[in-house]
């Protein structure tokens, strides 16, 4: 459980980021705890924890992806509970245009974004999750920041720099 402690924001952050209407956030991160709970004797080092946690994560969001497609009902939820939070109309329909554009990242710049944007997670952390090198991340969190501004550039008020990372920061808000 002290183990655990140390990562939970940030797991819960990528969680919610990941798991954008795909599915309930707190579902992943449930299936993914406990999944590491009875096979947490098999984690080679308890230290990367958090490691091990992103990659099923991702992994089972992968996995839930290819079995169903986006559910409506998921996606009226999280809108429910950022209105619920007070957000407005405008930035409900603009995270909306986050996550479809956020789709058609490649897997590994979303990633890479996420962790960083999301999860807060330092460049060699993130490569150490991905596997890569740390040059490989920060190309990858680059090329996935422009490849957002492309995609939203049709709405002025998403394509700002600015805008994205607050509206990233806004889906961690997610649960």
């Amino acid at each position: 459980m002290r183990a655990y402690e140390d990562c939970h924001e940030a797991f819960t952050r990528y969680c919610s980021a990941m798991a954008h209407a795909r599915m309930d956030a707190e579902d992943l991160m449930q299936d993914v705890l406990l999944s590491a709970f009875h096979h947490f004797h098999r984690i080679e080092r308890p230290d990367e924890l958090l490691h091990y946690l992103l990659r099923a994560a991702k992994n089972r969001t992968i996995s839930n992806w290819r079995a169903s497609r986006r559910t409506a009902d998921v996606e009226e939820r999280q809108m429910a509970r950022l209105h619920a939070q007070g957000v407005s109309a405008e930035t409900l329909l603009d995270v909306q245009l986050l996550y479809r554009a956020l789709d058609k990242l490649p897997a590994d710049q979303r990633e890479a974004l996420l962790l960083f944007e999301v999860t807060g997670l330092p460049m060699a952390e993130i490569a150490v999750v991905q596997n890569s090198s740390e040059g490989a991340v920060k190309t990858r969190v680059s090329r996935a920041r422009a490849a957002l501004r492309e995609l939203l550039s049709d709405r002025p008020t998403t394509a700002n720099p600015a805008r994205i990372r607050t509206l990233l920061t806004l889906i961690t808000l997610l649960p």
